[in-house]
């Protein structure tokens, strides 16, 4: 399928990031969870198809929103049965360069673009945007070069190639601003830049990334972060001081916490773009985590057919026993129902 940005604005946003080597977990003794996959689960409209599937997320009721790329960047909403409901802000002026998307407390829906730097907040029916965050360049500018080097200090509103959304109890606003900025950014409820931790310069050490991929804050307010050029995920504190890091889980692609009295994460150690030889071999797993990063179990395979994925690029978890992964290469959305353990 076509893009429908300029072509020397996709060769640009594609070159831009960093290139990202297959990395093999080193987690020990990790028990396989028995799962399921659940055949069929999403009906799109007749005669209609997603595209590259960068996001997927699920409100209160158990309706599953799902982010793709194709001739532009759509947004679906099945219901909790896989029936397709609607589209989402169909050629809306943000919708570029689709790369996450999450629901809120309030059900309110938020799509990250990449390919505009914003992040916008919908109303739980989609019909109205209450919020953005970011800038999107505008048309008279032309093709806009991904930039390199420190932002201005005037700049913490302004995202580059953001990735991932949060929020903690009190409704703060943690955004992953990923692929050219390399850091964390936390927002008040209202949009207001309280703080940052990272930056423009990728790097290997404390208070440092390498394209923060996507994110996720527990009940407690702790930040988890998909440190994926480093093959790490890292904690932070509500405050965006570090923590610990996870190193040990492989790729470090996308993370997931489970709603619920006991909250667990999911990190995916996913195959990469292109299928290298022998990544099939190293990577495809799917691990469940306690919060403090203590292995509960692993799932999954890489593979182009169902009931196996291809680059899993974001998970939705909301109940642990049930997962719903978005796959880049094989441009689906699946659901697994897992076994308690």
């Amino acid at each position: 399928m076509k893009s429908t940005l300029p072509a020397a604005m996709a060769a640009l946003l594609l070159c831009a990031g960093p290139a990202m080597a297959q990395v093999k977990a080193t987690a020990q003794g990790v028990p396989d969870l028995d799962y399921r996959a659940v055949p069929g689960f999403f009906k799109p409209p007749p005669g209609d198809y997603p595209g590259e599937t960068q996001g997927v997320a699920t409100n209160s009721k158990g309706d599953v929103f799902v982010f793709f790329r194709a001739e532009r960047s759509r947004l679906w909403e099945y219901d909790n049965t896989g029936k397709f409901v609607r589209e989402i802000g169909k050629g809306f002026y943000n919708f570029l360069f689709a790369h996450s998307v999450r629901v809120d407390a309030h059900d309110n829906i938020w799509a990250v673009d990449e390919g505009s730097n914003t992040v916008t907040e919908f109303n739980p029916d989609g019909s109205k945007v209450l919020l953005v965050i970011g800038f999107r360049p505008p048309v008279t500018a032309g093709v806009v070069a991904t930039p390199h080097g420190p932002n201005p200090p005037d700049q913490n509103y302004t995202l580059c190639r953001p990735t991932d959304v949060a929020w903690d109890q009190q409704g703060n606003i943690f955004v992953s601003d990923g692929y050219c900025n390399n850091r964390v950014v936390k927002y008040d409820r209202n949009g207001r830049f309280l703080a940052k931790v990272g930056g423009p310069a990728s790097g290997k050490g404390v208070n440092q990334f390498n394209l923060p991929h996507g994110l996720q804050v527990d009940r407690a307010g702790n930040v988890y972060v998909a440190d994926r050029g480093n093959a790490r995920y890292v904690v932070l504190d509500n405050n965006l001081t570090w923590k610990t890091t996870y190193d040990n889980y492989g790729s470090a692609w996308s993370a997931c916490i489970s709603q619920g009295p006991h909250q667990y994460l999911f990190v995916s150690n996913s195959n990469p773009n292109g299928n290298p030889p022998g990544s099939w071999d190293n990577t495809g797993q799917v691990y469940k985590l306690e919060l403090d990063g203590t292995p509960l179990g692993k799932f999954g395979h890489a593979g182009k057919l169902e009931p196996n994925w291809q680059v899993v690029h974001m998970m939705d978890c909301r109940n642990p026993n049930e997962l719903i992964v978005g796959e880049i290469e094989s441009w689906r959305a699946q659901k697994f129902v897992l076994q308690s353990k």
